[in-house]
């Protein structure tokens, strides 16, 4: 399965992106993870099926309602394996 690291950036921290972006992993079969950084970002890295990791990605140019998403970074990364979505 695909895997893709991303770093989100703008008024996402404070704002539930954390437990959002677990919800809608759960809800679509997403595995990995994801945390807030040291640097008021958050990170993620998103394990699934092509078109459900396509679907995660461009939730996560949004985001929960609260948050305010100026930019997202996305790298497809090695291919890892996950036994569900945790945040970290």
């Amino acid at each position: 399965m695909p895997a893709f690291h991303l770093i989100i950036k703008g008024k996402v921290q404070g704002v539930f992106f954390r437990v959002s972006a677990k919800e809608k992993a759960d809800e679509l079969g997403i595995t990995g993870w994801v945390k807030n950084t040291d640097d008021g970002n958050v990170e993620a890295v998103a394990c699934g099926q092509n078109s459900t990791t396509e679907e995660f990605i461009t939730w996560c140019r949004k985001g929960p309602r609260r948050a305010q998403v100026t930019e997202l970074i996305v790298k497809e990364t090695d291919q890892q394996s996950f036994t569900g979505f945790t945040i970290v």
